[in-house]
């Protein structure tokens, strides 16, 4: 039950993204439904080989390329989802910004409501 909250919630958060920052565009609740189960795919087996290639520039800008790592993942998966196209770098940074902060709001307001 909590994977298919978990999945519900993901895929609002990518339509809430999508609606709000420019240069994120989603055809439906068809694409944000496949884009959640790609993006934690990308999340559960990219994401962290990325963090391990790129520590040491993590280090050295103090934890603030992990934004470009999030970046980068959420390219990924525009790229792999039909229907949710990403139209540069920049959308995909502010947009990656956005899904954490919806996403984490959603999870809290569900959180306290169970």
């Amino acid at each position: 039950m909590q994977f298919i909250i978990t999945w519900i919630v993901t895929a609002l958060s990518l339509l809430i993204t999508a609606y709000l920052v420019p240069g994120l565009t989603i055809d439906g609740a068809s694409a944000a439904a496949v884009g959640a189960i790609i993006l934690g795919l990308v999340n559960a087996i990219v994401k962290p080989l990325l963090i391990l290639l790129t520590l040491p520039l993590t280090f050295l800008t103090l934890g603030l390329f992990l934004l470009v790592v999030n970046a980068m993942t959420l390219g990924l998966v525009g790229y792999f989802t039909p229907g949710f196209t990403i139209d540069g770098f920049f959308p995909a940074l502010i947009g990656s910004i956005v899904l954490s902060l919806v996403s984490g709001f959603l999870g809290n307001v569900l959180n306290k409501e169970a």
